[in-house]
């Protein structure tokens, strides 16, 4: 259903809203499917962004994991001891800040990600399946000026 806009607030403001609901649209849409999947290997997706992190990243710590994954110190918290729990991170004493953890991917976290990871790759392939390399480059190079501006 298209609903028409009563007011406009002229053409480029009109045009960068709608931009900004398409994209966060996208995201969305996205970001739904790539949660239903990886609920399929009994994560959250907040524990699949740190899993991840550490898999690709190598140990680091709490501070670090929450700046990466764009989340909040309590949730990362709390992200982080359940995992510790369920056997998918270690945690070990920072020689340089005694105040602070190190966080390492344990075997069982390890595991899960290598299984869960090729179709993750998978599916962001079709995600993005109309765009051409071209496409691609250009909505990066975009985002990425527009993230920088900010």
């Amino acid at each position: 259903m298209k609903i028409k806009s009563t007011k406009s607030y002229g053409t480029r403001a009109d045009k960068l809203m709608k931009t900004w609901i398409q994209l966060f649209r996208s995201y969305h849409k996205i970001r739904a499917k790539e949660t239903g999947y990886i609920h399929t290997f009994d994560l959250t997706m907040n524990q699949f962004q740190v899993l991840e992190v550490l898999y690709h990243r190598g140990d680091l710590t709490i501070g670090s994991i929450t700046k990466l994954t764009m989340s909040t110190p309590g949730n990362t918290t709390v992200v982080v001891r359940n995992l510790k729990r369920d056997g998918y991170i270690t945690t070990h004493t920072n020689e340089k800040d005694q105040r602070a953890s190190i966080l390492s991917i344990a075997p069982k976290g390890k595991d899960v990600i290598e299984r869960l990871f090729p179709q993750h790759v998978k599916n962001f392939e079709s995600y993005f399946e109309a765009f051409d390399d071209d496409d691609v480059e250009t909505l990066f190079t975009l985002l990425r000026k527009l993230q920088k501006a900010q």
